[in-house]
């Protein structure tokens, strides 16, 4: 009896070995670095203030579940979200409502927020129901790639800046979907893949502990 509970540790071993040697490797690989730098916040500007002087309430006739009061490229704007889900720009000095953001504004959201040394090179824009991986937010954006492929996006409805992506965070992201067995989405760590490898490795080691026990009293 104990020789086939050792050969079915050997075989669930094998089985067992592969993600135990991949969670052991991507979380070395996201320990390697201070989650700070992985979501690259030095390359990113703190928020400048806004001087609440001569500012002029927005004016609209939805009722209002958030006010946000933001400074975009040196603009003060307010962001009003309505009770219907609308989301609409005023500007804060002059009262008047703007439009959604459009591409000469995000270049300039974007080159006042990045605070690395490279150049803008290029500008995208997604729709809301189409975001890219690295983003994962259904909110319609412009991806602003700068020299050195780093990402950073902007809402073209309300000109927030959504996140900011570099390399280093994009092999974290990948890692990570492995970690959680999720690679896909790489956002549900409750998953089936995740319990039953997770479950199958407990087993195997607990097998290995009986056998070690058994053979340490067949030596004596």
């Amino acid at each position: 009896m104990m020789r086939r509970f050792a050969r079915w540790h050997i075989w669930l071993g094998w089985i067992a070995a592969l993600p135990i040697l991949l969670w052991l490797v991507s979380g070395l690989f996201m320990a390697a670095r201070p989650i700070e730098e992985v979501r690259a916040e030095d390359l990113r500007r703190p928020a400048r203030a806004v001087d609440p002087a001569g500012l002029i309430a927005p004016k609209t006739s939805v009722s209002i579940t958030k006010l946000a009061l933001l400074d975009e490229a040196g603009r003060a704007v307010w962001v009003v979200s309505g009770a219907d889900k609308s989301v609409h720009r005023f500007d804060a000095r002059s009262g008047a409502m703007l439009g959604p953001v459009d591409e000469a504004e995000a270049r300039r959201i974007a080159t006042a927020t990045y605070a690395g040394r490279d150049e803008l090179q290029s500008m995208r824009s997604f729709a809301a129901h189409e975001p890219p991986l690295d983003l994962r937010r259904p909110r319609p954006s412009w991806q602003a790639t700068f020299a050195g492929d780093t990402h950073l996006y902007i809402d073209a409805e309300t000109g927030e800046v959504l996140a900011l992506r570099t390399r280093w965070w994009r092999a974290y992201d990948f890692l990570w979907g492995l970690h959680i067995m999720d690679p896909g989405e790489r956002e549900n760590a409750h998953n089936p893949w995740v319990w039953t490898l997770g479950g199958l490795s407990l087993v195997t080691a607990l097998m290995g502990a009986v056998l070690l026990f058994r053979r340490r009293r067949r030596a004596r």
